[in-house]
Parts: structure tokens; sequence; C-alpha cells
């Protein structure tokens, strides 16, 4: 239905989709391709709140309400989508039930994925926090690692994994040392590839 009311539109990397503190003008369903959402603290922090990827929606909280975005959206690589006005898209939503449960349904998980975080940030130690989300994010978002079977790369940076970790970048540099000496990632230049999954799980809980 998203797709019948919309137009498809092209990001290039780098390109931002939403800019925080603008009009919700618009949502937009990934179709190809991944997007980071940041936003940015008074002292300058930018957090990284989520990574988005194919078949989830962008925007749609903010047309809801009416409010001004409370969060950049950057494409991490080129990504694809179908982009519908907010005058369409709360249409859409009035006229079909179904569509508007399941809008409802993915705003309450990221909420409980929003609460868990928040819950980890004031219960867990800064590296077990990092492992977290680096776990996490590659089990969502991780791409296959060409000669490196079950290992999944993320083009994230150290300062990205530490916004979303709510920690420091020396605390991610630490941590993924240790990663790294366990023989668990490896990284580049804004790259993390996790080489064993079930192994970096056990780290997070341990």
């Amino acid at each position: 239905m998203i797709r019948d009311r919309g137009r498809t539109r092209i990001w290039k990397q780098g390109v931002v989709l939403f800019l925080e503190g603008d009009p919700p003008d618009s949502v937009v369903l990934i179709e190809e391709g991944l997007v980071k959402i940041t936003a940015d603290a008074d002292n300058g922090y930018t957090s990284l709140l989520a990574i988005r990827g194919p078949g989830e929606l962008i925007g749609e909280m903010a047309c809801l309400d009416g409010r001004a975005r409370s969060a950049t959206v950057t494409a991490m690589q080129t990504v694809r989508g179908t982009a519908v006005t907010s005058d369409r898209f709360l249409a859409l939503l009035e006229e079909h039930g179904p569509l508007a449960l399941s809008v409802i349904r993915s705003i309450t998980a990221r909420l409980r994925d929003s609460d868990g975080l928040r819950a980890d940030q004031g219960a867990l130690p800064a590296g077990m926090r990092v492992a977290r989300v680096l776990l996490d994010l590659a089990l969502r978002h991780g791409s296959e690692a060409p000669g490196r079977p079950g290992g999944r790369a993320l083009s994230v940076n150290q300062q990205e994994l530490a916004g979303a970790a709510g920690t420091s970048r020396e605390s991610v540099v630490r941590t993924l040392r240790r990663l790294q000496d366990h023989g668990l990632v490896t990284t580049s230049r804004g790259r993390t590839l996790v080489l064993d999954l079930r192994s970096l799980a056990r780290w997070a809980s341990s």
C-alpha cells in the first residue's frame, strides 16, 4: 500500500534523508541499503540511536505527532526507498486498520528496545554494553564477509559505537582491543568485522 502511494527515491552514501529539527513532511519505506539514525546533544555529543534496513519504515513517529524531527537519518550506503508524504501516510493509516496496527506494533517494538538499552546503560559495565550493541547490530544489519564464513561486517565507526552504547570512544577502543585479542573481531577504518557471533554472544553475557 505504501509503495502504491509514494515514489521511489535514491540516496547516495552520506546523504541526509531527514534532518533533526526539520518538519515531518514525509516517511520512507526502505527497500535497499542501510541508514543510521543519530541525535546531537547540546554539548556536541552524537548518539547513534539505531540502524534501519530493508522493510523498515523511518520518519513515521514525527508524522504521527506532527512535531519536528527528533533525529537525523543518514544513508550509510546507497539507499533506495519509497517516500510518501505525511498527508498520504496519515490517510493510509485511517483507511487501512491492519496497516495502522502494523505501524503501532513496529513503534512498540522499537520503544521496548530503547527501554532495554537504557536499562543496560544503568546496570552493565561499558565493555559489556559495547559488546551487546555490536552483537545486536551484527545480527540485525551485518553483511556477509567474503572469505570469513559466519562473519558479519558492519560499516560503523568507533564514535558511533560509543554513541549507541552510551559510553566514551576510549571505552570502545579498549573493548574492541580485548575482543580482537580473543579473536572475536577485527577492525579497519569505519568498519568492524565480527568473526564469531556465538563467542561474542557469550562474551557479552558473561
